[in-house]
């Protein structure tokens, strides 16, 4: 039997305060109130997920990471209100249940919400999980026909027009992360000067797009049905949604996807199993996202490189946090290698693009 994705003892340094939580909960969200118990689940390289045991029910709390300073990656309030304006939109969008700004709670703000039970696939399938070739490439179309779902959804209709500035959003991102990943850099990795100048100066004009965007949408960002490992029936992790060009929102989702023909090296640092038997390739999942919205894809290494490069400044980020100690999180201790084997994807691509 699968095993599904559970919550295990939660890592030192990285408690929560049960009873300031449950003293809360009991005028701010009554169906939580009563005897809580925390447990913490293992994943997740960005905000904390634990698991709320409250009246028989489960919930997830989800905060920002112990000594991270970059608040726009972990804006909680943003994430409750993107999966709130989702509801009865997307339906994969687990229900909010309450959103707290006091800090004094449990040293920051979080948010609750509905527990989605299912399998979550991290670097490997979990114990007892198996995959056809068969189910492999189902599993792939639906983890991209889930996105192209959001990626077409009107927006206006949504209520969500409000909820980015899409005009100038390419120029924002490739400014944007090149700035973060020279404030994260540290000194035992390669400066990727080259790969952010080629990203400038290949820069393409604004397209003009507007679309409600994950901005981390993957394989261990989706649960899975247990009885059809190939179906998805919730996506988690919103905590950068926004509206922008539905195209780099892909880029970034390809970015992980490491197929079975790609180096050793990357072999290496991959996140998901997407090197098993069935899994679409990179250009098979870029004719379905094609051929799913119908949005012309012009200037491909570009974004693909883009999506690449945002993925070694979010690990670079990360790593930097456990250099300085923020951190005693021992997964992130290999991090470092991210940057020189994902840079060598990115100049892979620019050494034999035609842009």
């Amino acid at each position: 039997m699968t095993d599904i994705d559970h919550a295990t003892d939660i890592r030192e340094g990285e408690d929560l305060d049960t009873a300031a939580l449950a003293a809360y909960f009991r005028d701010a969200a009554p169906e939580l109130a009563g005897d809580l118990a925390i447990r913490q689940f293992p994943g997740g390289a960005s905000n904390l997920t634990y698991s709320l045991q409250a009246n028989g029910r489960e919930y997830v709390l989800r905060r920002p990471p112990f000594g991270s300073n970059v608040a726009s990656a972990h804006d909680m309030g943003r994430e409750f209100e993107v999966l709130s304006r989702l509801q009865g939109v997307f339906e994969y969008a687990p229900r909010p249940v309450v959103h707290c700004t006091d800090e004094s709670v449990i040293g920051a703000e979080f948010y609750v919400m509905e527990r989605l039970t299912g399998i979550i696939v991290r670097r490997d399938l979990p114990e007892g999980m198996s995959l056809s070739a068969d189910q492999a490439a189902r599993l792939c179309e639906s983890l991209l026909d889930v996105q192209a779902e959001l990626h077409t959804i009107d927006v206006e209709a949504a209520g969500m027009a409000d909820f980015g500035k899409p005009a100038g959003y390419v120029e924002r991102q490739i400014r944007g992360w090149n700035k973060r990943f020279r404030n994260a850099r540290t000194d035992d990795v390669p400066d990727c000067e080259p790969i952010m100048a080629w990203l400038e100066d290949k820069m393409p004009r604004d397209p003009g797009r507007a679309a409600i965007i994950h901005n981390d949408y993957k394989l261990d960002n989706v649960v899975l049905d247990p009885d059809d490992p190939t179906r998805i029936i919730g996506v988690l992790d919103w905590e950068m949604a926004t509206l922008g060009d539905p195209v780099m929102d892909f880029a970034c989702s390809m970015s992980y996807w490491v197929q079975a023909d790609d180096p050793e090296t990357l072999q290496g640092v991959r996140m998901g199993p997407t090197n098993l038997p069935g899994m679409l390739t990179r250009d098979q999942m870029l004719a379905r996202y094609r051929e799913r919205t119908g949005l012309d894809v012009d200037n491909w290494d570009f974004y693909y490189v883009f999506g690449v490069f945002r993925l070694i400044a979010i690990v670079q980020q990360i790593y930097k946090r456990y250099k300085e100690g923020k951190t005693q999180d021992e997964r992130f201790k290999a991090f470092r290698i991210f940057v020189p084997v994902l840079g060598d994807v990115c100049q892979r691509v620019i050494d034999q693009s035609r842009l």
